[in-house]
């Protein structure tokens, strides 16, 4: 083949194209008449040839009727096939829809599923909509947290009642040491119960079962040696230690309403002592009736939990898991009452704090799996955690400003105290519990001992321990929880 290429019109007046190779031989692209084929055709095939099917070579197009049969198909999978990105993904969305060979040739014109399936690609734009936003798995129950604050001080008001009938013989050191004993087996003890809940609530009711009791006693025990041999003090030590373990086995369960409903006629005793002074008997008979409503409401939760079928294989976990937890507790009860024995109204807010302060734990792992879907660098998230960090822990301790300013109460020793505990708190949320816990007791050991070498109140001691704490945790925190592997 030699000599120019030309594209002309053959000059002889019909619809053809004529491609001229060499002087000699001329491709000719033309319209078949209409009227001839019921299909559009175009036919190429060498001038001066004779027009004989082996002489040409005849291209069907699909008819206007198919093509639009094909738009509208377009039109209608427009949402689901705008974010395919191949012609395939369309070719199976399209076999999803039921249609057989015979009906893509007929209806659509096109020889195959394939075919079809790149005209409707070639036609649909590419859009790829966000994902929806599924539903936040830490959302709060705001209404159990609020019940939980309240529940954490309410009993404080059983002091205000019986005060005067055990401040003798022993009786404030009596208590002090009990609930600390009280404190650091119901953390271990709490956390033990979680993980067996995990399997069932038949083992963890069997597990609180084993443990409350066992606690009372040791906490009785405790207190009671340290009162010596006081009646009065032992009674009430004791009474201190039933509650705090039957009011533990309802929380892990949650049932925080009915210890609400078990603690209304000492609330109500404790109402009325502003205009009445209702007497001895009202004053010992009021806690008593509420400590045995509590004692009934943890005995027929847990026999509830032990009427629940047992689960096939569960694996006791190891006691060794829950001694950093429980070690927290102690610690955390020794800041607590060096705290009170400088700032007695400080601890009362700081009680109250724990029902918003368990909301915030809630939203700070939301906020962090939001983030997670947010961002697509190690350093975005780490940036992102670490200002969700400091906004949950700037809700929590914001309102104890005001709080601690209303109480006449020194700011600064309550509000590391309270950044200590949350920031522990949070850490022991995601499995981190050594690390928390010996922070914790060095601190309450230094904060401890500065106290009992300088008997007056000093704040200042306890705001130095407090806030060297506050530091290693919340950069601890920055560090295991800026990762991403932590919440997933």
């Amino acid at each position: 083949m030699s000599g120019p290429l030309a594209l002309e019109p053959d000059g002889k007046g019909n619809d053809t194209l004529s491609l001229r190779l060499a002087e000699e031989r001329t491709l000719a692209l033309r319209t078949v008449d209409e009227h001839a084929a019921p299909e559009r055709t175009l036919a190429l095939r060498t001038v001066g040839a004779p027009a004989t099917p082996e002489h040409t070579l005849a291209l069907r197009l699909p008819r206007h009727e198919q093509r639009e049969a094909v738009d509208r198909l377009a039109a209608d999978l427009a949402d689901r096939a705008g974010p395919a990105v191949h012609p395939y993904e369309i070719a199976a969305l399209l076999e999803s829809e039921g249609l057989t060979g015979e009906a893509i040739r007929d209806g659509y014109g096109h020889k195959d599923l394939f075919s079809l399936a790149a005209a409707v690609y070639d036609r649909v734009p590419r859009a790829f909509p966000e994902p929806t936003t599924p539903p936040d798995p830490w959302r709060p129950d705001h209404v159990r947290c609020l019940l939980r604050g309240l529940l954490f001080a309410l009993p404080g008001l059983a002091h205000l009642l019986t005060a005067r009938l055990w401040q003798s013989d022993g009786g404030p050191a009596a208590l002090v040491v009990a609930g600390l004993v009280s404190w650091a087996w119901g953390q271990a003890l709490g956390h033990r119960a979680y993980l067996r809940l995990a399997a069932g609530r038949r083992e963890a009711g069997r597990t609180l079962l084993a443990g409350a009791p066992l606690g009372a006693v040791l906490a009785t025990a405790a207190g009671t040696l340290t009162a010596g041999p006081g009646l009065a003090a032992a009674l009430f030590t004791a009474g201190q230690s039933v509650y705090l373990a039957c009011a533990g086995v309802l929380l892990v369960l949650a049932r925080e309403r009915l210890l609400l409903a078990a603690l209304g006629p000492l609330v109500a005793g404790a109402a009325v002592l502003p205009w009445w002074e209702p007497g001895a008997l009202l004053r010992v008979g009021l806690p008593l009736l509420s400590l045995l409503g509590v004692v009934a409401a943890a005995g027929w939760v847990l026999r509830s939990t032990l009427t629940a079928a047992p689960a096939p294989n569960a694996v006791r976990p190891r006691p060794l898991l829950s001694l950093p937890y429980g070690l927290f507790g102690l610690a955390a009860g020794v800041l607590v009452l060096v705290q009170g024995r400088w700032e007695p109204y400080a601890v009362i807010v700081l009680t109250v704090s724990m029902g918003p302060a368990e909301w915030l734990l809630y939203r700070y792992r939301g906020l962090s799996v939001a983030a997670l879907r947010a961002t697509s660098t190690l350093s975005g998230f780490r940036l992102r955690s670490a200002g969700i960090l400091a906004l949950c822990l700037l809700a929590y301790l914001a309102p104890l400003l005001p709080a601690a300013l209303l109480t006449g109460a020194e700011p600064a020793p309550l509000l590391l105290l309270a950044a200590v505990l949350w920031t522990a708190l949070l850490l022991q949320a995601f499995g981190t519990a050594w690390v928390p816990a010996a922070v914790c007791l060095a601190a309450a050991g230094a904060a401890g001992a500065l106290a009992l070498l300088r008997p007056p109140p000093d704040p200042v001691l306890l705001s130095l321990c407090c806030g060297a704490a506050a530091v290693v945790l919340a950069g601890w925190a920055l560090h295991t929880l800026g990762r991403p592997s932590a919440h997933a």
